[in-house]
């Protein structure tokens, strides 16, 4: 046999032989078949290269931040599960990092944030993934893995979209980032427009938190009033003791009673009124309007009998009201 044709039967190609057959279904047996994974694993390996896949470790002292933050403070009890995690069993999961746009030999994170300050803070290197991309698939990466780990809170990730925004990302941009539809993309930013930013930080992830219960705060936050009460709040003792959902439920809760509260307001020009009088003064009427209501007030000596009569004519009255010509509709 040509040896081309045994290093077929190797790796598990056809011969030009009938008898070939035969070989190349013992070629995915014991250790011709190891050597068939290995070149495939080979060539997975130098296709990982030519793409950047490859798994480095990189000293995280060398790694910034991504230039758009997605996360609040105030998981420090997910973050030291995390390190206690690391420090036990190593970084099984790398993190993705781009060569940094403005910093020659420095990298930033695309995703991975809690890793890396997890190897710094535990002096050692980070496990990564180096790739190079434009700041707009940097975004997407980085919303859509969040997303894919349900790891960030509503007001985490309404935060995130109105921070794209304002950096100038498209909005069709952000819905692919977060992977949502334009509807609750106009939610997300509302909320996270109308909400002062001060108050949100200070209140943190709210991990328990929905889209409906922060909605309902911004209603309350579009009173400027309401924000002072707000900021009032945040500074009662002990109040950035407590964790963020806590903080979140007095907030609201202490706001809305605020809100109850008798406050001025302007009041509205009474719809002028008119009198009306006949039969010397013996009946005598207020006549008024205010807004769908129409209202006729009698007085007077007459004023019991000619309202029975108006009664009993309404339908009659109406008729004739309706084929008046110069009626308004």
């Amino acid at each position: 046999m040509a040896r081309k044709d045994l290093l077929k039967s190797v790796i598990g190609q056809p011969t030009d032989t009938p008898s070939g057959a035969g070989r190349s279904s013992y070629a995915m047996r014991g250790a011709s078949k190891s050597m068939k994974v290995s070149i495939d694993s080979l060539a997975e390996h130098s296709k990982r290269l030519m793409e950047g896949e490859t798994i480095v470790e990189i000293d995280p002292d060398l790694i910034d931040v991504s230039f758009v933050n997605d996360r609040l403070t105030g998981d420090d009890e997910a973050y030291d599960e995390l390190k206690a995690s690391i420090k036990a069993s190593g970084q099984d999961t790398p993190v993705l990092l781009r060569p940094h746009p403005e910093a020659a030999d420095r990298y930033m994170v695309v995703f991975g944030h809690r890793r890396v300050r997890v190897a710094r803070d535990l002096g050692c290197p980070v496990r990564a993934v180096v790739k190079e991309m434009d700041d707009e698939a940097h975004v997407l990466a980085q919303g859509q893995e969040n997303t894919a780990r349900a790891d960030l809170s509503f007001i985490e990730k309404a935060l995130f979209a109105r921070n794209l925004f304002d950096l100038g990302q498209g909005k069709d941009v952000i819905q692919r980032a977060l992977t949502i539809d334009g509807t609750l993309l106009s939610r997300m930013l509302a909320v996270a427009q109308t909400v002062p930013e001060q108050i949100v930080t200070a209140i943190g992830p709210a991990k328990q938190i929905g889209r409906d219960r922060w909605e309902g705060f911004k209603k309350l936050m579009a009173d400027e009033a309401n924000q002072g009460i707000a900021y009032r709040i945040l500074k009662t003792e002990g109040f950035d003791q407590l964790d963020s959902d806590t903080k979140f439920e007095i907030m609201h809760s202490k706001v809305e009673e605020a809100g109850k509260g008798p406050k001025r307001r302007r009041a509205k020009a009474a719809p002028p009124k008119r009198t009306w009088t006949a039969g010397e003064g013996r009946i005598k009427g207020v006549i008024g309007r205010a807004g769908r209501a129409y209202s006729i007030s009698l007085t007077s000596k007459d004023s019991s009998a000619f309202g029975e009569y108006l009664a009993e004519n309404l339908d009659r009255l109406y008729a004739d009201f309706l084929e008046a010509p110069d009626r308004t509709s």
